[in-house]
């Protein structure tokens, strides 16, 4: 029996250390005191609606070169002149042609006229009344067969002047004076001054808080600008895994071809990366529910990286004494 007593006294102290034990001291904080939202970026340039290569539409020598490389020009404006003498010549030569086929449809009209006059007196043939409305058919079309060449001839001519589509800046000139332009040859290199967008290349992931993002702001070699999302690209390019979306600037552009980035903030709530722990083969958190820890896994959640967790909003996260915590472990909090 002396025996029995100190091996029952043995058995009790594991019972007697959990009745003792303390819980574990432990810090907490709502969730709207450590949330955060981090900062989202992406590469991005400001690009011209349109950037244009003026060509010729006509064969001529390149008489004039009104604008150079980094000038501006409005838009109407006259960029290139070409030799007009070829196509004024033709335009004669169609106006004569006109004024031609239009004689000879007015006697056309007044033979016919005078024909049915003698038709009326039985002094004019029906063959021979039907061959005059005929001919005056014939001359009728040659004038409007002369009438667009005449068109045509104009519109030529109109072409030796190359004017500006829009207030452009040039970026390139091809055309030198002297020089014969060919149809479909590039004279010229335009970008559009007022229309910019800016083009940015953007993960997959990040698509939606851009979307629900408050402000974006472009940051360029010219310095910061507002910006906002105009449009999201439905493909994901294969080479780069990223998707192109357009934005427009809210105040004054930069300059065409300006590289940058885009940066605005997640709308989402995240928690930091510190708070994050890992509990076998999951990342998460601990909250406290009365005085007990729970675990709280984080889908999505990776280590040293903040994770966006809204279903959190009315927890209290444990931030001090979290690392040797385990799940459903009592805990005290400090006031």
């Amino acid at each position: 029996m002396r025996r029995i007593v100190p091996l029952l006294a043995l058995a009790a102290l594991p019972v007697l250390a959990q009745q003792t034990a303390q819980p574990a001291a432990v810090s907490a904080k709502i969730f709207k005191e450590i949330v955060l939202h981090p900062e989202r970026e992406a590469p991005a340039s400001a690009v011209s609606l349109n950037e244009s290569r003026l060509s010729a539409e006509v064969t001529a020598t390149v008489k004039e070169v009104a604008f150079d490389v980094g000038q501006v020009a409005p838009k109407g404006a006259v960029l290139i002149r070409l030799e007009t003498r070829d196509y004024e010549l033709a335009l004669a030569k169609s106006q004569a042609a006109l004024d031609s086929s239009r004689a000879r449809a007015r006697l056309a009209e007044q033979q016919l006229n005078r024909a049915r006059e003698l038709a009326k007196q039985n002094f004019y043939s029906a063959e021979a009344l039907t061959q005059k409305e005929t001919e005056l058919a014939v001359q009728q079309a040659q004038v409007k067969l002369d009438e667009a060449q005449l068109a045509q001839a104009r519109r030529n001519l109109e072409k030796c002047t190359l004017r500006a589509p829009f207030q452009a800046i040039v970026r390139s000139r091809q055309a030198q004076v002297g020089e014969l332009a060919a149809p479909g040859a590039p004279l010229m290199t335009l970008s559009e001054a007022t229309r910019v967008e800016v083009a940015a290349q953007v993960p997959p992931r990040d698509i939606a808080s851009l979307q629900g993002a408050g402000e974006v702001r472009f940051i360029g070699s010219g310095g910061e600008h507002p910006v906002k999302l105009l449009r999201v690209s439905p493909a994901i390019s294969r080479e780069a895994r990223t998707v192109d979306v357009r934005l427009a600037f809210a105040g004054k552009p930069a300059a065409p071809g300006s590289d940058g980035r885009i940066l605005w903030r997640d709308p989402q709530p995240h928690l930091p990366a510190e708070l994050v722990s890992k509990r076998g083969a999951a990342f998460g958190v601990f909250v406290l529910e009365g005085g007990i820890a729970r675990f709280v896994p984080l889908p999505g959640a990776q280590e040293g990286r903040p994770v966006a967790a809204p279903m959190l909003a009315d927890k209290s996260i444990v931030v001090d004494g979290r690392h040797g915590l385990a799940d459903g472990q009592a805990v005290q909090a400090a006031k």
